[in-house]
């Protein structure tokens, strides 16, 4: 009798704890202009997530390229949600202020950007630990893609040799199935 009860509470125990389970949208972080940002608000969206640099081989073709996607399917459905990072070859000297300059005044840049963060090693920000952790794949350069879906959860993951353009059939479908969704709900 005591063991059934005590397995009860243990079996309630575990699913309150998994209800509280975090995902990629419950986390806040510091956009490039100092002010937090509770990343709940892309919530009901996809989201591709990239640790962007300023002075990479990568970051002209990465750029126009993600700058692209947030014209063609943002922002109701999609959000590229960059984080400047200079941990990787320390392509990214300047600071939040100069990086947002930046890419406005190169790439015409619309969509998120947030302050610049570590993304690995023990410093690393606690999105970017949440990623990590759910996707298995850890950022060993800059330009890595983090795909993730409606409910916060990573789809998958690309480092900066996989193009824009090799993930955009992907973000299409999602995007395309939050439409349908919301048409058949109407």
């Amino acid at each position: 009798m005591l063991f059934a009860a005590l397995l009860v509470c243990v079996t309630l125990l575990f699913s309150v704890a998994e209800s509280k389970q975090k995902d990629f949208y419950t986390f806040k972080v510091v956009n490039s202009r100092g002010k937090l940002v509770s990343l709940e608000k892309y919530r009901g969206s996809v989201s591709l997530v990239v640790n962007v640099a300023s002075e990479c081989g990568y970051t002209d073709e990465h750029y126009k390229e993600l700058q692209q996607l947030q014209r063609d399917f943002g922002p109701a459905h999609f959000n590229v949600l960059a984080f400047p990072c200079n941990q990787f070859g320390q392509q990214e000297p300047g600071s939040d202020k100069e990086i947002d300059s930046f890419v406005r005044r190169i790439y015409g840049v619309s969509f998120p950007l947030f302050s610049k963060i570590a993304v690995v090693g023990t410093g690393a920000n606690n999105v970017y630990k949440y990623l990590v952790e759910a996707s298995g794949k850890e950022p060993d350069w800059n330009f890595w893609k983090y795909l993730v879906d409606v409910n916060g959860k990573v789809v998958d993951a690309w480092g900066p040799k996989v193009s824009v353009k090799e993930i955009r059939p992907k973000i299409s479908d999602m995007v395309r199935q939050i439409i349908v969704k919301k048409r058949d709900e109407l």
